[in-house]
């Protein structure tokens, strides 16, 4: 009865399946191997050329073209209007330095105004090219103007319109200075101004508590 009963059991179970073994693939060799991996590899992006960005050249418009003319036309006529303010008060510079003295550089006299005068307008004119301040040469171009004006105020007849007429060559030509100075200013745009670092961490304080939720060090809780 036992081997009746085994003989029935090994018969319910069916017979092991014949799977197929897998079969190894064939040898390869390194460099077909490593041909394989780089081929699944995706494409390498093309490396910046810089952080500086290309500037493409723009085309002059009519409103930039216009912007030079205005400039330009303004030079020409403050030039003309310093130059001729300088003619008017050549004699009466000359007049305050034939009173006070006899020597031949009498007529040399008012160089020593307009000298200076003409050294701090072009430092004037040299910062505003560069975007810098020039609160020196500044300083220097008003004192020699005001060495002018009243220089030429003090040999005119003591009425109001004779010392408006002597007052108004030095004046003019300081306010078409001025003029021309603000011209170059707004030909040249603004350079960008980096802030300090000081400031930079001052800014980076605040994220940093934040995410530690420890005040920074160097600071005390308040």
């Amino acid at each position: 009865m036992l081997q009746d009963a085994m003989e029935e059991q090994q018969a319910r179970i069916p017979a092991a399946r014949h799977e197929d073994q897998p079969v190894d693939p064939a040898p390869r060799t390194p460099r077909e191997a490593l041909v394989e991996i780089t081929a699944e590899l995706p494409p390498l992006k093309a490396a910046p050329r810089g952080h500086r960005k290309v500037r493409t050249r723009q085309r002059p418009d009519g409103l930039r073209i216009a912007s030079y003319c205005i400039a330009a036309m303004v030079t020409v006529i403050a030039s003309a209007v310093s130059i001729f303010g300088g003619l008017i008060a050549y004699d009466p510079l000359r007049l305050v330095a034939a009173s006070r003295t006899q020597s031949g550089s009498v007529p040399w006299w008012p160089l020593l105004v307009f000298g200076p005068w003409l050294v701090a307008a072009l430092s004037v004119f040299r910062s505003a090219l560069h975007q810098r301040r020039a609160f020196h040469s500044w300083c220097v171009l008003l004192l020699f103007s005001a060495f002018a004006m009243t220089l030429c105020v003090a040999q005119a007849p003591k009425n109001v319109i004779a010392t408006a007429a002597a007052a108004l060559p030095s004046f003019a030509s300081l306010a078409c200075f001025q003029q021309v100075v603000r011209q170059i200013t707004l030909t040249r745009p603004p350079r960008r101004r980096t802030l300090p670092r000081h400031r930079v961490k001052s800014a980076e304080a605040p994220t940093e508590e934040a995410a530690t939720g420890q005040p920074p060090r160097g600071r005390r809780p308040v």
